[in-house]
């Protein structure tokens, strides 16, 4: 829901530019926080590789198998350099060429070939599925995390770079573990085994082999320094980029009734250029691992060419010993640098993997109190005693505010923007603490309550009606999913809906759009309220509840709402002073206090604020006030 902040405008630290963060004092509406809380720092490289080891821990017996076919795929690579050097002996031997010997160890090559590319494919088809396995958890997490985070968090947030975390980030981590995971333990294989069959070869030759790790060890950590965080700004970047295409999207109404479609492409630029700027560096810099690696691995072959031959002519070694020595070395090298240019992957998957656990990490809800009881059948007494409250210590937004409404009253908090009015059924709710004091509810600190039980006890009806993609009956039913379809037609008629819902095609079954698009804002005003007196909660909060409402419809809904308060505890926060002159008990908030309450005609009579207020909105309608 979208209001003026109550207690200034600024940005959050550390926010993008595009989109306006969280504010200092109360939030745009009803349950919306202000202020950003503490970011949790990044984790470090080697501590998020271990949480997504974790996560592989849960395919121990898949990866276990896995490990089995490299086992075999390696030992079938390690023998093919054997059997190759064994073709070149039979071929250069000075008897002749033994071709019952090169027979069988063509046929012995093939096999061994055709079996590597048999292991290699089940070791790919099975890591898909572990992959695929792994980010669905991990997906789940993050979801059910989002749950359970306050609202404060999401406020503080653009929901696009919000969604960036669920989507692109898993994705990224989702092709680092298909990618890497094999990949990282084959190549680890091949290397130990290489070079094994190296030294048992010729130790002198596998010394000039082993000249070009060192290089091939510093460059890897030189460029995947450098990559590291460039990869990790990129998803930042991603991020934002999101957010601010979801806001665009989303206000796109706003957009064009104000003329901005430039500026929104010119901001729309400026983050798509810092991150094809940064994506740039990024690729740049992993695209010089390839080419000095090829560097490094020739230098390496020209050491053991070099090497080997001068062995060879001294009578040490055979030439069939050359020719399987550099088969081995090629595969000692080859997993070097695909493990060094793997970690440009690795980067990537590990930036996406951080944000995801940042969310992970964050801060949920408090938990229930131990033994916290449930609130059923609540009879709506609340009592407010001296509470204080502020989005952020620095800034104050309640202080000292005590009153009684007692069950079955209505009470209208009216004042100023910023006064804090919708901090008060903030508090009331539990979307937030109180900093001091206490709220009860029935004679009970509302702490003391499960938070799902006191929330249930509540009704929302709020001057924005969000409407999920589905049909008008699953949005009604969504008050109270187990409702019977005349029950859900009752709520309808009496929140004055059935009419306009008969008209349709489909009636109840008509389809709506993301946040009911099809839809008049009055319709889904209305829709929202059926959803509330499906739901018949003991306490109703109405939030400017009819001011998205024509006059004429607004008294049908206005007579509904009196029939649906009818002895329940009702809150009701309004701005329009002639839609709350029938409640028990008018309160006006200034200042994060209250500073006038008593009846409507009380509050005239009194001449004070609520009188200058009730003056001033009465002459813009073109008329007097009288006491």
């Amino acid at each position: 829901m979208s209001k003026p902040n109550e207690a200034g405008t600024q940005r959050a630290p550390g926010e993008t530019d595009v989109a306006m963060m969280g504010m200092p004092g109360r939030p745009g509406g009803f349950g919306r926080p202000g202020g950003r809380g503490p970011v949790v720092k990044p984790k470090s490289f080697s501590g998020t590789i271990r949480r997504l080891w974790r996560y592989l821990g849960e395919e121990k017996r898949k990866l276990t198998v896995i490990f089995c076919f490299l086992l075999v795929s390696a030992a079938i690579s390690l023998l093919g350099p054997y059997l190759i050097g064994v073709a070149v002996d039979a071929i250069a031997d000075s008897g002749g060429v033994d071709f019952n010997l090169l027979g069988i160890v063509l046929i012995a090559l093939i096999a061994a070939y055709v079996a590597d590319g048999a292991m290699s494919f089940l070791q790919s088809w099975m890591m898909a599925g572990i992959a695929a396995r792994i980010v669905a958890s991990l997906r789940r997490a993050l979801f059910a995390k989002l749950q359970k985070l306050p609202l404060a968090y999401f406020d503080s947030r653009p929901t696009g770079e919000v969604m960036s975390r669920l989507a692109n980030d898993i994705d990224n981590v989702s092709n680092t573990i298909s990618q890497s995971t094999t990949q990282l333990m084959s190549g680890i294989i091949a290397i130990v085994g290489s070079l094994v069959m190296m030294l048992i070869l010729s130790p002198t030759l596998t010394l000039a082999a082993l000249v070009t790790v060192p290089l091939v060890y510093f460059l890897a950590r030189t460029i995947t320094k450098r990559t590291g965080a460039l990869f990790k700004e990129q998803q930042a970047q991603l991020g934002r980029l999101n957010g601010h295409i979801e806001e665009t999207i989303s206000g796109l109404l706003v957009v064009k009734a104000f003329n901005h479609e430039e500026k929104a492409i010119a901001d729309f630029d400026k983050v798509n250029d810092r991150l094809y700027e940064v994506g740039l560096r990024a690729q740049i810099w992993s695209g010089y691992l390839m080419p000095l690696l090829s560097v490094i691995g020739n230098i390496g072959f020209a050491a053991v060419a070099v090497t080997g031959g001068v062995l060879a002519v001294n009578g040490h070694i055979t030439v069939g010993v050359i020719a399987s020595f550099i088969s081995y070395s090629r595969q000692f090298v080859r997993p070097l640098n695909d493990l060094a240019n793997m970690f440009n992957t690795l980067q990537s998957g590990v930036a996406g993997a951080e944000r995801a656990f940042e969310v992970l990490d964050e801060k949920e809800e408090t938990e229930d109190r131990e033994g916290a009881a449930k609130l059923a059948d609540a009879k709506g007494d609340v009592v407010f005693d001296n509470v204080s409250f502020g989005y952020r210590p620095d800034v104050p937004i309640l202080q000292g505010v005590s009153f009684h409404a007692p069950a079955g009253s209505s009470t209208a908090l009216v004042g100023p923007t910023g006064a804090g009015k919708t901090t008060i059924v903030n508090l009331l709710t539990r979307f937030y603490d109180v900093s001091g004091g206490s709220i009860a509810i029935d004679g009970r600190d509302l702490r003391e309550y499960t938070r799902d039980s006191l929330r249930q006890s509540f009704g929302i009806v709020l001057q924005d009606t969000y409407l999920f993609a589905g049909t008008i009956r699953d949005n009604i039913k969504y008050g109270k999913p187990d409702a019977t379809d005349e029950e859900m037609a009752a709520a309808a008629e009496h929140a004055n809906a059935a009419g306009f819902i008969n008209r349709l095609p489909l009636k109840y079954d008509t389809v709506l759009t993301e946040n009911g698009g099809n839809l008049s804002q009055g319709q889904r005003q209305l829709l929202g309220i059926a959803r509330v007196m499906i739901a018949s909660p003991s306490i109703l909060i109405l939030d400017e509840a009819t001011s998205s409402i024509d006059t004429r419809t607004e008294l049908h809904i206005q007579e509904a709402l009196l029939a649906l308060m009818k002895g329940r505890t009702s809150f009701i926060i309004a701005h329009r002073l002639n839609t709350i002159q029938g409640a028990d008990r008018i309160m006006v908030i200034d200042h994060g206090g209250i500073v006038e309450q008593g009846s409507h005609e009380e509050l005239l009579q009194a001449r004070g604020v609520y009188y200058q207020m009730f003056q001033n909105q009465f002459k813009h309608l073109g008329g007097t006030a009288s006491a």
